[in-house]
């Protein structure tokens, strides 16, 4: 039996933005990745939310998105008091969403310990998860370091930032009391390699994927601001105030269109001298793109994965997805290899598999009207 401790001093804040551009047709700008259903029990939101219940009580957990997404979320999350749903007036990266994350936890609780979570990620093994996330809580509570999880790499990925590894930590001698996961000095953070370097990576050991979870004490996070960007430290106090007065999204309002679009890696991660990093020891995939979806779909004999009632004949490894409501008909490929089909009420797409990340440009192209042609 899973053994978990929830705490009234853990809080989750789990950063659910997003444009919907990686899974088009199928994402949308109100419904990006992360408020879809494409794999397991509910939207991957709904899904993170679910992982950190045992460790974290509701009115402890927070969401960070935008105002087109925040209706659908709210929706989705009924269990969440409506307050912890809180919309950014404008898109400014992981810092000004991290330091907001700060704020909202300083000024429920200045001695709280806080994880930043992704919305959009797929962890099936949650058990293992969920060891790990509490043992960071743990150590974060009773240290001034910075902690992230670190994912052991299972091939040279380049869409992944990475993390070199230094020597391991004794838990005990920082908390007081041995943990069961493993913990290591992080010596840098590096960004998305090319495929000779992520290569040389994966073989080394001494590097982890960067999984963008972060887990600190609300008095870490805002000393480390204050060293390393004084300017989103004091943001942090002023919206600290502002959520004690009831004024939050006033004071958003004014402040977040002038702040810098950095990510809390560049602007914090990389220059910290306390930052710690967890073992993740447990399966894990960003499931950033179609191609990467297509992995964890069921496959026929001829490499076809797919979700939908589907029939091919000389095809093969075609990813295929019917996202179409009610009632679906049949996706038949005939001498189709290496494509992407999806399928929803009002757009279809059709594309090569290897040129997956050109979509964002072909969801640009939508936006211009005048490059819509119409054949009769």
């Amino acid at each position: 039996m899973e053994k978990t401790r929830r705490s009234s001093k853990r809080y989750a804040v789990i950063m659910a933005g997003g444009r919907g551009e990686r899974f088009w047709p199928l994402s949308r700008q109100k419904r990006p990745k992360q408020l879809l259903r494409l794999l397991g029990r509910g939207s991957f939101l709904q899904q993170a939310v679910r992982r950190a219940r045992p460790l974290v009580p509701p009115q402890n957990i927070y969401v960070i998105t935008n105002a087109a997404q925040a209706p659908e979320t709210r929706r989705q999350l009924p269990e969440l008091p409506r307050a912890n749903i809180i919309s950014e007036p404008c898109g400014r990266d992981t810092c000004a969403a991290v330091t907001l994350a700060a704020a909202l936890v300083r000024a429920k609780d200045p001695e709280g310990a806080c994880a930043v979570l992704p919305a959009d990620h797929l962890i099936p093994e949650e058990k293992k998860f969920r060891r790990v996330l509490s043992d960071a809580y743990t150590l974060a509570a009773g240290t001034d370091a910075i902690l992230t999880i670190g994912i052991q790499p299972t091939e040279p990925a380049t869409g992944y930032g990475y993390i070199r590894l230094g020597k391991e930590i004794s838990s005990a001698n920082l908390c007081g009391r041995e943990l069961e996961t493993v913990f290591r000095k992080a010596e840098r953070f590096v960004e998305k390699p090319d495929l000779k370097t992520a290569l040389a990576y994966l073989r080394s050991g001494k590097y982890r994927w960067n999984a963008g979870m972060f887990i600190w004490s609300a008095a870490a996070l805002l000393a480390g601001l204050r060293k390393h960007r004084p300017e989103m430290a004091a943001f942090c106090e002023r919206w600290t105030e502002a959520i004690r007065a009831g004024r939050l999204r006033a004071a958003l309002e004014v402040d977040y269109p002038g702040i810098e679009k950095i990510s809390i890696d560049y602007a914090l991660m990389e220059k910290a001298d306390n930052v710690i990093s967890a073992e993740g020891d447990f399966a894990w995939d960003d499931l950033g793109s179609w191609t990467a979806l297509g992995r964890r779909l069921p496959a026929d004999e001829a490499g076809n994965a797919a979700r939908a009632w589907f029939v091919g004949l000389d095809a093969s490894g075609n990813i295929v997805f019917d996202g179409r409501s009610g009632r679906r008909g049949v996706v038949a490929a005939l001498g189709v290899k290496d494509c992407i089909l999806v399928l929803t009420d009002d757009a279809t797409l059709i594309a090569s598999k290897k040129e997956a990340q050109r979509l964002k440009e072909l969801v640009k192209l939508l936006g211009q009207d005048r490059k819509l042609r119409r054949f009769v």
